[in-house]
């Protein structure tokens, strides 16, 4: 369980750094009265998703065997 632990830690904090940044750069500017203005229009589903992901790797991680 420990091996698949450490792997989800590693996908999901890949997923987090790749779609967190994809969610960063997901903006459009504008210019109102001589204001430039940013609007974001990201998806943070898969930054969440992956999120999720590591906690559960974590949790997998963490958990002994007991015998």
């Amino acid at each position: 369980m420990r091996k698949v632990g450490f792997v989800l830690i590693v996908i999901g904090l890949a997923g987090v750094a790749y779609f967190g940044y994809e969610a960063l750069q997901a903006s459009e500017s504008f210019n109102v009265l001589g204001i430039d203005v940013a609007v974001s229009n990201a998806d943070w589903k898969p930054v969440i998703y992956s999120g999720i992901v590591t906690v559960v790797g974590i949790i997998l991680a963490l958990i002994r065997k007991k015998r």
